[in-house]
């Protein structure tokens, strides 16, 4: 870690880093895909709290025309029976792991800081499914939540997407799309950290791409399983950011973290959409870590943030109800 930071940084995560340091596992840009993801499952599980009771949990089945996704459904005691907020979320892992286990306890704190449904969607990953599977995935599951919402207890006019990191990319990109090919009405975003430019060309990704979990090899990593080849770092499917035009989407929250080499295209999206009309909740959170919203049993910063992220989503919520009403 850079000493010119050390001071700045959560101690929590300051030590987390150094812990793993220490423990000389293999980074994870250096396996191969299947022990990649082994080993990223295993180490959320030992930064993650325990998972917060849920009135109902269900495995679903998206099928789409490419594949079938898995999807798991959360309902908090406090959820409405119906007509109730409804986020469909996408997890994060570099398009190349995560799942919808590893992304469990973050989807039930959101469930209950939303006071509505959540519905975590698996999509096909990288590199034996190379872009635009993802996006495809993360489509057509935004269009199916739409036209099953009221069977899954949820007001069609209450869908939000959201994510993290690359899951947080998703979301942003699926939303662009429904506003391009006349898809569901998307009420809101949830972009936690996102990639939003394939390029990593800002400075941010320089001063923090050593040392802070996310690293440069693993984002290079990361992009060369996931894109085809050079010409798909400026496709806005990919890089969002790069999007001929931003009006007319979602209102979007944009959560980024101050150690993060995603920091500043984070930033700049939410400068982007704010510039283009959209109404942006835009929070950075200084002291800490990309990843950091799965720490709950690390620092308390992770569920502040989740419950920060969960009343910017029922107040978007509160606004969404107004215009159909």
């Amino acid at each position: 870690m850079t000493n010119k930071y050390e001071a700045q940084i959560e101690p929590a995560f300051a030590q987390l880093l150094k812990a793993a340091k220490k423990s000389q596992l293999p980074e994870l840009h250096t396996l191969a895909p299947d022990a990649a993801r082994s080993q990223y499952a295993a180490g959320v599980s030992l930064i993650a709290e325990g998972s917060p009771d849920m009135a109902s949990v269900k495995d679903l089945r998206i099928e789409t025309p490419e594949t079938i996704l898995p999807a798991r459904l959360y309902r908090p005691h406090s959820a409405p029976p119906k007509a109730t907020a409804l986020l469909v979320y996408f997890h994060g892992g570099g398009w190349s792991f995560g799942s919808i286990d590893t992304h469990d306890h973050i989807c039930r704190r959101l469930a209950i800081a939303l006071d509505g449904l959540v519905l975590s969607v698996g999509y096909r990953l990288a590199p034996e499914n190379k872009f635009p599977a993802a996006v495809e995935d993360a489509i057509n599951a935004a269009t199916w939540a739409s036209g099953n919402a009221r069977t899954l207890g949820a007001d069609p006019a209450k869908l939000f997407l959201g994510g993290d990191s690359a899951g947080g990319n998703l979301a942003a990109v699926a939303a662009i799309a429904a506003r391009d090919m006349n898809g569901p009405p998307i009420a809101g975003q949830l972009l936690i950290y996102p990639a939003t430019d394939m390029s990593m060309g800002f400075a941010s990704h320089t001063a923090f791409g050593d040392d802070y979990r996310l690293t440069r090899p693993l984002m290079v990593w990361s992009a060369l399983n996931y894109l085809r080849d050079g010409r798909d770092v400026t496709d806005p499917r990919a890089s969002p950011l790069l999007a001929t035009s931003h009006a007319d989407l979602p209102p979007a929250i944009v959560i980024t973290a101050g150690f993060d080499p995603l920091r500043d295209e984070g930033e700049a999206y939410a400068n982007t959409l704010r510039k283009a009309g959209i109404d942006v909740d835009y929070k950075c959170y200084t002291g800490a870590i990309h990843g950091f919203i799965g720490m709950t049993s690390v620092s308390q910063t992770a569920g502040e943030c989740l419950a920060f992220a969960g009343g910017a989503l029922r107040t978007a919520v509160s606004k969404a109800s107004e215009i159909t009403i």
